[in-house]
């Protein structure tokens, strides 16, 4: 009987961890910028595995048209960066892809933007930058890894309500 409970336990930990999860909404991580601010670490030691978005060859014109320089206005800049890499959170925030360092990459060529701008300027909360309040977008990629996430963490609270259903 005490195996039950602790069983019950585990499961009902298991589902709040997944609906807090999931109710943080999408954000983009702070480590996301990290490989423009020049990080260093046990990071560069392991290899990255290739970014199924491909950066080369979206539309700039988001970031290019609303953050202009020579004073580059910090409102306008996250807004427009949040605009375009929003739809890609899931992408960015896997610290073990190229996804982020590529993106930067490729907005700094077409913006040509001083070092670190995005990084100093843009912040919001503990966890990054909201995406809660940017539309989002359908987005092409190679893999379908978003939507396996997505369907994972319902089946993950799927599986721990009818487990307790099971042992109650």
């Amino acid at each position: 009987m005490a195996g039950d409970r602790g069983l019950l336990l585990l499961v009902l930990s298991v589902a709040a961890v997944a609906g807090v999860a999931s109710a943080a909404g999408p954000f983009l991580s702070d480590s996301v910028f990290q490989v423009t601010a020049g990080s260093t670490g046990r990071s560069l030691l392991q290899a990255r595995t290739d970014c199924p978005v491909n950066f080369e060859f979206q539309n700039y014109t988001i970031i290019t048209s609303k953050c202009k320089g020579p004073k580059f206005p910090a409102s306008q800049c996250c807004a427009a960066l949040k605009e375009f890499a929003c739809p890609y959170y899931m992408y960015l925030n896997d610290e073990s892809s190229s996804c982020a360092s590529t993106m930067f990459t490729y907005i700094n060529l077409y913006g040509k933007y001083p070092p670190g701008l995005f990084s100093s300027e843009c912040k919001e909360g503990k966890l990054g930058l909201s995406c809660a309040d940017v539309p989002q977008k359908v987005v092409s990629t190679a893999s379908g890894g978003q939507h396996a996430q997505s369907s994972l963490l319902a089946w993950i609270t799927v599986l721990s309500v009818v487990m307790s259903l099971l042992f109650l």
